[in-house]
């Protein structure tokens, strides 16, 4: 996915730069969010009514069994196998055009997505959430089985919420993660190596507006509903910039999208620079030239919690409130 996302900025910079001397090429206007997401839905719907997994397996593993997901079609000796749709359960997600910087401006298209977990992790593990990274092993496919994202043998750490970010292209990705739990306490072995036990397992299916939509790139086609394999290892919870406020406590609206939410936006227009830093990115959420984590901690330098506040808002929140460490 790392080359995925490279791809899809570089393909949005040559666009960006595109010569004016091209005017005589033919251009095809994006198409809209609301044109396109009840075709991904209805692909997406018919894949899963003809489609299967080796949920056998997983109910009763044999003894080599490699807790991998193994999708079929439902035909000939697999007639009676129970399909997708049966076994997998769904959310809705809305999703705005300047999501992929298009000019139309759609708000709020409701998205579906679908996610199956083949194997829970362990219960008492919290699920991360949209701030958090994770610890992954994944294959990304097309509805017709094509990989463009190649399995991956050993895992590595993604931070949902970068690969989250407006152009990047796997905001489904990072949504639909919340849904699955990671695995035991990692076992290090003598040679520096580890295992986890129990680890999640689980595949996501989602449409194009969550995914790359009109970018083509990667062996990704344009407007194409995308699956992703998944087995989760652990988490970490994440403060993206240090503030001492949990990134996820930093998406003030509860959408699940952090890049909507920025407490002093008018305050950095102001400014005039053109720098906007989005609450989670902010060292100093109210721009007020106290920095959040000062608005938040005591002379010692620990974090109070519940947060100083004024009225009923935070004061690392409030301009009007300039509360330092020392006053705390």
């Amino acid at each position: 996915m790392k080359r995925i996302l490279s791809l899809l900025s570089i393909t949005f910079l040559l666009v960006a730069c595109g010569n004016d001397d091209d005017d005589n090429i033919a251009q095809v206007p994006p198409r809209l969010l609301s044109e396109v997401e009840p075709e991904d839905r209805a692909e997406i719907i018919a894949f899963l009514k003809t489609h299967f997994y080796n949920y056998e397996e997983f109910q009763t593993p044999p003894a080599d069994f490699d807790f991998k997901i193994r999708v079929d079609t439902i035909a000939g000796d697999n007639l009676d196998k129970i399909p997708l749709i049966q076994q997998v359960d769904s959310a809705i997600i809305s999703v705005s055009a300047n999501e992929f910087a298009l000019s139309d401006g759609e708000e709020n298209i409701p998205h579906q997505y679908y996610y199956l977990n083949a194997r829970s992790g362990v219960e008492e593990k919290a699920n991360p959430t949209i701030a958090d990274s994770v610890f992954v092993r994944y294959e990304g496919k097309l509805l017709n089985g094509n990989s463009f994202d190649g399995s991956t043998t050993n895992p590595i750490w993604f931070d949902l919420a970068r690969i989250q970010a407006p152009l990047q292209g796997f905001r489904g990705f990072s949504e639909v993660m919340v849904n699955f739990k990671p695995g035991g306490d990692a076992i290090i072995n003598p040679d520096g190596t580890f295992a986890v036990e129990d680890y999640g397992v689980g595949m996501m299916i989602f449409p194009s507006g969550l995914g790359g939509f009109n970018n083509a790139t990667g062996g990704v086609p344009q407007y194409s509903p995308l699956i992703f394999e998944i087995d989760l290892f652990t988490i970490n919870t994440a403060d993206h910039d240090g503030d001492g406020i949990p990134s996820i406590q930093e998406d003030l609206n509860g959408n699940g999208f952090l890049y909507d939410d920025n407490t002093d936006a008018d305050s950095e227009r102001s400014a005039g620079n053109g720098q906007l830093f989005v609450d989670f990115l902010d060292l100093d959420d109210d721009d007020d030239g106290i920095s959040t984590r000062e608005e938040i901690s005591d002379a010692d330098g620990n974090i109070i919690f519940p947060y100083p506040s004024t009225g009923g808002v935070p004061d690392y929140l409030n301009p009007n409130v300039q509360r330092t460490s020392d006053n705390n």
